[in-house]
């Protein structure tokens, strides 16, 4: 099975969706969980070397994804109008880098932000889901969340794909979503 790069029926622009967007987004976000993860599995055993991992939700499976999706990440050359935009929106002058994640890793830092998800709330039940719609201005307005961290809930699928530009900037190595992991575990409760 070749892998199918996932394709949300929403525009994903959290800020300009009406609040039954946003209900029917984080719906379809819930129910398309197990099917994404079940893909995932088939994508990684289907990598030689990887062919034993398991999605058993155990914080162990993270070792091992881990590695594999370090070695799946991949870029493409942003377009000058890319950068642009990037820089427009800047409220500072920043270096934008010249290149950009493929559509391909965007997907599987989602699909992989899912399972991270279910792997902490196997690990801590007391984790639940959110949606933030009081705050437009909140980074993760519109999204889902886990909350149960304390003051401050999680964006797992931001956490995947943080972790590809990671990745791809060669500042990581595979074992970091294990010790993501271990972090927002310390902070259960908190």
């Amino acid at each position: 099975m070749a892998y199918t790069t996932i394709k949300p029926p929403f525009s994903l622009k959290y800020r300009e969706m009406s609040r039954h967007e946003l209900n029917a987004y984080f719906q379809w976000f819930c129910d398309i969980m197990p099917t994404r993860i079940g893909m995932l599995e088939e994508v990684v055993t289907q990598t030689p070397g990887f062919e034993t991992w398991v999605a058993d939700q155990t914080p162990q499976s993270l070792d091992i994804l881990g590695t594999w999706f370090l070695g799946q990440v991949e870029t493409r050359p942003r377009t000058v109008g890319e950068q642009q935009d990037l820089a427009t929106r800047s409220p500072y002058p920043i270096d934008i880098p010249d290149a950009e994640l493929t559509n391909s890793t965007f997907s599987l830092a989602m699909d992989i932000g899912m399972y991270f998800s279910q792997v902490l709330r196997r690990t801590h039940p007391s984790l639940k889901w959110e949606q933030p719609l009081k705050d437009k201005k909140f980074a993760d307005y519109g999204q889902p969340v886990l909350v149960g961290f304390g003051l401050v809930p999680l964006n797992p699928v931001r956490i995947a794909v943080t972790l590809a530009y990671g990745f791809a900037a060669k500042k990581h190595s595979g074992s970091r979503l294990r010790e993501l992991f271990e972090y927002w575990s310390s902070r259960v409760g908190n």
